[in-house]
């Protein structure tokens, strides 16, 4: 399932290169407003941060939420209390774009994340000509060579890398990047089965100093509460904040993670 993601929004991206050629998506990012700071947002607090997802649809889940103007529910995010805005890019099976994230950008303070499947300089180059401040990586789905020159090249644009990973492996392999932002996903995305323990058995294996960001199965505050308990600095949400009133619901999390 994963590769075939990965497979489909590189595809895409080739796509949307014959029309908007490499030259001009460099261009348009290098003429970008400077991309937020990330790591002080997200730094570690007396209570858990938020990462609010706008996400229409899931592979797993089907549609969850039709969200015609994404600008609003991205301020009602920041409205709740939120950190940063996660936007799904992926068109196919997300049901995203990268009109949604530019919408996103324009409407919020706040720091901005492309959630996607990236594979490409041309998919991270367009995240920053989007605006995007933080990019998401995939462990699972990239070489270590091309995972470190995509992290270099996140960086060089000064955008912050979200490094995401699955196992013992990954973790270690995120760590020999020097990411700062490590991320754990509890859906394994080859399988899409859920372990929200996952979380608690690779927390310490991150690096000190890294953003620990628990990410998936976040359903209820007790879910926030349990990740909270674990070690996570930041925690991914996105179904539940799509499904049920963003404010309330995320205020609701917020309290949990104290």
């Amino acid at each position: 399932m994963l590769a075939d993601l990965t497979a489909g929004a590189v595809e895409d991206a080739e796509a949307r290169a014959s029309e908007r050629p490499l030259a001009a998506v460099e261009a348009a990012a290098l003429a970008q407003r400077p991309a937020l700071d990330v790591l002080s947002a997200l730094a570690p607090a007396e209570r858990v941060k938020i990462i609010a997802e706008v996400k229409r649809a899931s592979p797993s889940r089907g549609d969850l939420a039709d969200i015609p103007d994404p600008a609003l529910q991205a301020r009602r995010y920041e409205e709740g209390g939120a950190s940063a805005i996660s936007v799904l890019t992926e068109g196919r099976r997300f049901k995203g774009s990268l009109a949604d994230l530019e919408a996103v950008k324009a409407a919020v303070s706040l720091p901005v994340l492309r959630k996607d499947f990236i594979a490409t300089e041309y998919q991270v180059l367009e995240a920053r000509a989007s605006g995007a401040d933080l990019v998401l990586l995939i462990v699972a789905a990239l070489e270590q060579e091309l995972l470190q020159r995509l992290h270099a090249l996140v960086l060089e644009l000064g955008m912050t890398p979200l490094v995401e990973t699955h196992s013992a492996d990954e973790v270690d392999r995120a760590a020999d990047l020097g990411a700062k932002l490590v991320g754990v996903n509890a859906r394994d995305l080859s399988t899409f089965q859920l372990d929200r323990d996952l979380f608690g058995r690779l927390a310490e294996r991150i690096p000190a100093g890294a953003v620990k960001i628990a990410e998936s199965a976040v359903l209820a505050p007790a879910d926030v509460a349990h990740y909270r308990a674990a070690g996570a600095d930041v925690v991914l949400v996105g179904e539940a904040l799509v499904t049920n009133d963003p404010v309330s619901t995320l205020r609701a999390f917020l309290e949990a993670g104290e």
